[in-house]
């Protein structure tokens, strides 16, 4: 397998609402884009968002509904420590749920998190240890 992630899938409940939370996030729509299906370009890689039943179906396997903690985390990084609680402020003007504030966190560098109106669990990290290049993508050492 060539070691790459193309597409993130999100289950939803509802893919217009959904749609439209991302955009308020500053994410730009595909015309691929559909009232079934959104596609948004997202540094190389792809964030769809799925109806969740429907998706649970593509996948055969059943829908367990949301829980409070799936086990998965999206991350978001951020160039300052300044950013981190700045993001966090947008994702909530944009109908986010805070769910951590901005601190300075065990691994060096500041994180928060906010849910998503479907429960998706976002991180928004600075990490002085894995600086982001021009085109804002994680440089590992």
């Amino acid at each position: 397998m060539d070691p790459r992630l193309s597409l993130v899938t999100l289950g939803v409940e509802d893919v217009p609402r959904a749609r439209a939370f991302y955009e308020r996030l500053g994410f730009v729509a595909s015309s691929a884009s559909t009232d079934e299906v959104a596609f948004f370009p997202a540094g190389g890689a792809v964030l769809a968002l799925f109806g969740r039943a429907a998706l649970a179906k593509d996948a055969a396997t059943e829908d367990a509904g949301r829980t409070s903690f799936s086990g998965v985390t999206l991350a978001h990084n951020v160039r300052t420590e300044q950013e981190v609680a700045e993001t966090l402020a947008d994702a909530e003007a944009a109908g986010a749920t805070i769910v951590k504030l901005a601190e300075h966190v065990f691994w060096g560098g500041v994180s928060g998190y906010f849910k998503d109106p479907d429960g998706h669990l976002w991180e928004v990290a600075f990490n002085p240890f894995f600086p982001l290049d021009a085109d804002g993508r994680v440089t590992l050492p």
